[in-house]
């Protein structure tokens, strides 16, 4: 099924934002990529901005995809579930070039310069975090984690390590830091249980 014009400027711009950044991205060399004329782009997009942030929405849809796969797979454990929903981003990583996470790469471009944009990534930050803790008080529950572990703190420093691990890999274009990371944390997580 084709795209219509909207979808279709999101879709490459999510690949195009993820590769360039936002201030690097041109809005010629979109229009030029989709073969869309100016005149469609600002009937979507009231600027750049809308555009950008129209895009962390777009991705945040297949932030969800991943979410909901992982973490409702009933075949796995807990921890394992969460540690799915990691791996697979890591696979997306890879089919992208190791360029990581757009979330945390728009973060570290914008937040200090635009609070829209800072407002929005930690807003999608929290979603994650909100998802993955939910699954870590299941594993607590089950004995998988400490009974005094906090699940949300959990949550948000598996995230912060992400990402952190997310940029040494865009820089290596390796994703060995990923894997080292995840292997780091799970079997810290677990040392108490």
């Amino acid at each position: 099924m084709a795209l219509n014009t909207k979808e279709q400027l999101l879709e490459v711009g999510l690949s195009m934002l993820l590769k360039h950044g936002y201030n690097d991205l041109g809005i010629q060399a979109l229009l030029e990529a989709t073969g869309v004329p100016k005149g469609s782009f600002y009937h979507h997009f009231g600027s750049k901005e809308d555009f950008a942030l129209q895009v962390v929405d777009r991705y945040m849809q297949e932030v969800h995809q991943g979410l909901e796969a992982a973490l409702q797979d009933q075949t796995l454990q807990p921890l394992d579930r969460a540690r799915r929903f990691f791996e697979l981003s890591r696979e997306k990583y890879r089919q992208d070039g190791h360029l990581g996470c757009m979330l945390g790469a728009l973060g570290q471009e914008l937040s200090g310069v635009n609070p829209t944009f800072a407002r929005k990534i930690e807003n999608c930050f929290s979603v994650v975090t909100r998802h993955i803790a939910e699954c870590l008080e299941e594993a607590r529950q089950q004995g998988q984690l400490a009974p005094d572990a906090d699940p949300v703190e959990l949550a948000n420093l598996l995230l912060n390590c992400w990402e952190g691990a997310a940029l040494r890999s865009r820089l290596l274009r390796d994703p060995a830091p990923l894997d080292r990371m995840l292997d780091f944390y799970f079997a810290a997580a677990t040392r108490d249980a």
